[in-house]
């Protein structure tokens, strides 16, 4: 088993600041490349505090605040244009990143992209579903439509 620090949310595991325990493999393989934990020790207590402080200001203020944001967040959906091909097919893929700079752009409020959980991979225009964790207490679901980008037919004349 290793003993490890997390560096940002994982879902079924924990959040951002706490130690875990867990199976080798899974900390060398998935936690510590993809940056979602660091190695535990003795000096790690302070990493953690600044963990911890820094989850805390990109945290949404309040209570009452998550919940009007999810409130706005689950009755409007949230749009996103990108480049698509014939029926459809995207030109890679829509990212949390993504689906965070659409919720702003709405007008909904400010989203960290860590927090966004896409349900499926998006490869392709159509409706789908995220989940946004706003608090400790507040998850909101949204709707994604997707929409391929109106192209610009260059006209030859000659």
């Amino acid at each position: 088993m290793a003993k490890l620090i997390l560096t940002h949310e994982v879902t079924g595991l924990g959040t951002a600041g706490d130690i875990v325990d867990v199976k080798n493999g899974f900390a060398r393989n998935y936690l510590i490349p993809r940056g979602f934990a660091i190695t535990w020790t003795k000096g790690g207590e302070k990493e953690i505090e600044n963990i911890k402080a820094a989850r805390a200001v990109r945290a949404v203020a309040n209570l009452e605040e998550a919940q009007r944001i999810a409130a706005g967040l689950a009755s409007t959906p949230v749009n996103i244009t990108v480049k698509a091909g014939e029926a459809g097919r995207l030109f890679g893929t829509v990212k949390q990143a993504d689906v965070a700079a659409a919720i702003e752009a709405a007008g909904l409020g400010k989203v960290d992209k860590r927090n966004i959980e896409i349900a499926q991979v998006i490869k392709s225009t159509g409706n789908y579903a995220a989940t946004v964790r706003l608090h400790e207490d507040v998850l909101a679901n949204i709707d994604l439509q997707i929409v391929a980008e109106k192209s610009k037919k260059k006209s030859s004349k000659k």
